[in-house]
């Protein structure tokens, strides 16, 4: 198998690291970069240090702070206007990954028109696009280094999965110190997406030796460090590394795929609002359930880099140990069922087969090591509803 791997061009890594964000546009050649965030990135003051940073250089910045939690088509109708006023040549995504999404999707509409919905999976966007650096204020998402971006259609309600080499950004800083400020149920929702993302990619029929190495690599660090920097959001270390390892499990799963967690959960954003790092959080444990006998060695290779089977452990004992471990990591962060969210039963199961329908036509079950059918989604709902 030849594995396609694509990468950001330019990655500045470590705490402080936004303090290069002058020097960073200068070297990708911009001279009108718009910041793209949200209203509250305005009140942390990351917003003015990067507009003088870029001032200083002797360019012209501007800002658009028009996202939304879960971009929709709607949402990108001021930022598209936004980039033409600007004349921008360069985006830069500050944020979570609304804020980088909104960016990518952005960067592609200004420059080849239509709509997003025009640009949704399974159609590999390769086109032209203004250039976006991520600069992501979450450990989680791993927008930063993916070529993905998740719009909901403001329509339909359908969280639409868009990728190809288009959405990828050219440049990435991952300051961890972005992220101290982080609450802690914010925390447990990017951890455990993150570790979605790493064990996913792990597990994906498109999984390749250069994911795996990422993937792994992100396993590790996030069992070591997920627990601690819930308990104490002031660690710089475990929110160092926590920063890298989101990064590490994004390039994983860029360069492989995820598959039925991710297929799942994007319905359950898009009709109950949920979060998705929450969202995949209550589906994480009754995924790898279902699907664990399709790729157990694989799943048990995941139980022993998160650190809870010995390296002599069966396939079949390490494998159990990591559906277990996934169980104890959503009492322990408090995650909640879809009924004490507050999602109404009957809502919720006139939702099922809808959500089972989006899940499908989104591609991402079909990466799974156990391939789902329709019934089978829909059980799974039922199943983790409460």
């Amino acid at each position: 198998m030849i594995a396609n791997i694509a990468l950001p061009r330019i990655m500045k890594v470590g705490g402080g690291a936004i303090s290069r964000i002058g020097a960073l546009v200068a070297e990708l050649g911009s001279t009108r970069p718009l910041v793209v965030t949200d209203s509250f990135m305005l009140t942390t003051g990351h917003v003015d240090r990067i507009l003088a940073a870029i001032e200083q250089g002797g360019h012209d910045g501007a800002v658009f702070a028009g996202v939304v939690p879960d971009p929709t088509t709607d949402s990108l109708n001021s930022g598209v206007d936004a980039v033409t006023a600007h004349g921008a040549d360069l985006i830069i995504g500050l944020g979570g990954g609304s804020a980088i999404d909104t960016a990518k999707a952005l960067g592609i509409l200004s420059r080849q028109g239509g709509q997003m919905r025009d640009f949704k999976a399974p159609r590999n966007n390769d086109g032209p696009a203004v250039p976006v650096v991520a600069i992501p204020t979450t450990a989680g998402s791993g927008s930063e280094a993916t070529q993905f971006s998740i719009i909901s259609d403001s329509e339909t309600q359908e969280k639409m999965l868009c990728a190809g080499i288009s959405f990828l950004p050219q440049a990435a800083v991952i300051d961890y110190e972005l992220t101290l400020s982080m609450p802690a149920r914010l925390t447990a929702d990017t951890g455990i997406d993150a570790l979605t993302h790493a064990i996913e990619a792990y597990v994906s029929r498109k999984a390749n030796p250069f994911s795996d190495g990422f993937a792994m690599a992100a396993i590790r660090t996030i069992g070591a460090n997920l627990r601690q920097v819930y308990a104490d959001g002031s660690d710089k270390k475990a929110r160092g590394e926590m920063m890298l390892a989101a990064t590490q499990a994004g390039i994983a799963f860029s360069n492989s795929s995820v598959a039925l967690v991710h297929g799942m959960s994007r319905p359950i954003g898009a009709h109950f609002h949920v979060a998705h790092g929450l969202a995949n959080a209550m589906l994480f444990p009754a995924v790898t359930q279902f699907s664990v006998s399709a790729a157990e060695q694989r799943y048990a290779d995941c139980a022993r880099a998160l650190g809870v089977a010995a390296s002599n452990s069966s396939d079949s004992y390490a494998a159990e140990a990591l559906v277990e471990e996934l169980r104890a990591l959503n009492r322990d962060l408090q995650v909640p069922t879809p009924q004490t969210f507050g999602i109404d039963r009957t809502a919720w199961d006139e939702k099922v087969p809808l959500m089972a329908e989006q899940a499908l036509a989104s591609g991402s079950p079909g990466n799974n090591p156990l391939v789902p059918d329709v019934e089978q989604i829909q059980d799974l709902y039922a199943e983790i509803y409460a």
